[in-house]
């Protein structure tokens, strides 16, 4: 028996490795097409469609996804084309659509968005300002739509049912079902925007995004562990990253602790490790960290002087011409303010915090852009990104070490 099982685990450890290869392969070439660039037009939907279950626009979709679409609408994917995007795209001319793509590839992929896009552009004259006369309902201003990840060809696309099953020839259902796949649950359908190409820009030898470079290099890809894993969970549209404390503060470990302080000196330390991230925590140029530590009075008031930081990020000049610094912390890699400063007479806490700007890079672009008047017809959109960007800063921790209260008196020394 022992012999036997000898000779048939090779035979069964190759096949295995064969069946995944294939899988594999296939996903590959089904990702390859669906996610072709620039997208083709749907085309005509099938006569006997109805208008909802030929439109490309996202509530026709709610009408039967009610859950999926409440998701979507909390998400960023459904503002991928809000007025920081919008303010750039509008001062371009309506046929740029070359310079158009190189936002909507991700942003609206869809070539109807495109198309909605150059008509709003060409019914906004460059010598009048610019008038959004229909608001958000326009294709194109709706962002990542369902379609744009399930539709092609006026076909369906998704994956499999929960139990495993698929639509059985000839089921009576809407938009004649869906094809299923395997890869609608794989990371690689993400890398399709959340990585950019090996051989495109770069800044100190790195592309600005390689997120899916960065969790296959990981142990989280060892473990199979994927990116809908934690940003789709139970199959959630939300889609929750570093604008989401809550999903911030399961990626990480924080800790503050007191050190040795004296009369002369406040010592602390407060550290931030990455051990729940499956990439680089942040991963993009966008977003900063920032941990802080300062001294206050028995008032709760800042004293100043007191204050120390550190900033996790990959910081990159706004025109895009260098990196000047990356501090960003790999799966499971820790970093640590030191805090050593002298002690203030009225000191009675070390205050520990850290702080997070999901939008830092935006925040900074968009007021360079308007403070040197640069901003044409895109002004007011420029305008509104700029203060949802500023408001987009949230305190991820926050801890008050409290200061022995015997204090020497210096004065009678």
């Amino acid at each position: 028996m022992q012999g036997y099982l000898l000779r048939i685990l090779p035979t069964a450890l190759v096949s295995v490795f064969l069946i995944a290869n294939v899988q594999a392969d296939q996903t590959e070439a089904f990702l390859a097409k669906h996610w072709q660039r620039p997208l083709s037009h749907q085309g005509v939907a099938p006569s006997h469609y109805s208008a909802l279950e030929g439109s490309l626009a996202a509530d026709a979709c709610g009408s039967c996804h009610p859950q999926q679409h409440s998701d979507w609408s909390q998400s960023l994917h459904s503002r991928s084309m809000g007025p920081g995007l919008m303010g750039q795209l509008i001062d371009l001319p309506a046929h740029a659509r070359d310079d158009h793509q190189s936002c909507l590839r991700c942003h609206a992929p869809l070539a109807e968005q495109a198309d909605t896009l150059a008509t709003e552009i060409t019914l906004n004259p460059a010598s009048e300002p610019f008038q959004n006369t229909s608001g958000s309902k326009q294709l194109h201003r709706q962002g990542l739509v369902c379609a744009a990840c399930h539709v092609r060809q006026q076909q369906h696309f998704g994956p499999a049912r929960r139990d495993g099953s698929i639509p059985a020839p000839g089921e009576p259902l809407p938009h004649n079902g869906w094809i299923a796949n395997d890869a609608f649950e794989d990371s690689r359908f993400c890398a399709a925007c959340h990585q950019f190409e090996q051989d495109g820009f770069t800044l100190n030898g790195k592309v600005l995004e390689n997120t899916y470079n960065e969790w296959l290099g990981s142990t989280y890809a060892e473990q199979g562990i994927s990116c809908q894993n934690c940003h789709m969970p139970e199959r959630r549209h939300l889609w929750r990253g570093i604008h989401d404390a809550k999903m911030v503060r399961q990626g990480v470990t924080i800790q503050a602790q007191l050190e040795n302080t004296d009369d002369l000196h406040a010592e602390a330390t407060l550290s931030i490790s990455n051990s729940g991230t499956g990439h680089r925590f942040p991963t993009y140029v966008t977003p900063q960290v920032v941990l802080e530590a300062y001294q206050e009075n028995n008032q709760a008031e800042r004293i100043e002087g007191t204050e120390s930081y550190f900033v996790v990020a990959r910081r990159v000049a706004l025109d895009l011409s260098e990196e000047i610094f990356d501090t960003r912390l790999t799966p499971g890699e820790t970093v640590q303010l030191a805090y050593r400063e002298p002690r203030s007479a009225e000191a009675v806490n070390i205050v520990m915090r850290i702080w997070v700007e999901p939008d830092f890079f935006y925040q900074q672009f968009y007021a360079s852009v308007l403070g040197a008047g640069e901003a044409k017809r895109g002004e007011p959109e420029l305008r509104q990104a700029l203060i949802q960007a500023s408001n987009s800063r949230y305190t991820l921790f926050e801890q008050r070490l409290p200061l022995d209260p015997h204090r020497l008196d210096l004065a009678t020394h």
